[in-house]
């Protein structure tokens, strides 16, 4: 399943539309008014889903995953100089930034098997990602990922 991630290019907060191949919605993300990065994510019948949150007194960046109130993992910036990397607690997954510019990553569960690829498209007025997921059932929890780290990208680079 392949999913497109673009943000809202005039929007005062964190905004995004995710649409299928077929250029379906699949998600929008709605950023909310909080200290540090607050990401909601609804279906495309506006129903609420999941939350990204940042926790913002950490050393490293690190954001929480809920599905709805239910806590559901974390990922949190590894300290690194070359090649991007995150811990995360969730699903027991490894993500791992494939490039210098943190424009592409993987994503594999505890087996060492594929469970999506992200890469962001280059020549784009706004962030815009591809999300490559191989099993659709697992299509929501790889977009809050990708949009965790595209929030700690974007507090880094204003920061």
């Amino acid at each position: 399943m392949k999913l497109h991630f673009k943000q809202r290019m005039f929007s005062w907060l964190d905004s995004y539309d995710v649409w299928n191949e077929a250029g379906e919605t699949q998600y929008t993300v709605e950023g909310q008014l909080a200290w540090g990065h607050c990401l909601k994510i609804y279906d495309a019948a506006g129903s609420e889903l999941a939350t990204v949150r940042e926790r913002v007194f950490s050393f490293l960046p690190r954001f929480e995953l809920y599905c709805g109130e239910r806590y559901v993992g974390c990922i949190s910036k590894e300290w690194t100089f070359f090649k991007p990397k995150f811990d995360i607690d969730f699903n027991g997954w490894h993500v791992e930034g494939d490039s210098f510019f943190e424009w592409d990553y993987t994503i594999v569960n505890p087996m060492g098997e594929l469970v999506a690829t992200m890469s962001k498209e280059p020549f784009n007025w706004t962030d815009t990602y591809a999300i490559d997921v191989v099993n659709p059932a697992d299509a929501l929890y790889a977009l809050m990922l990708v949009i965790a780290i595209d929030a700690e990208k974007c507090s880094r680079q204003n920061g």
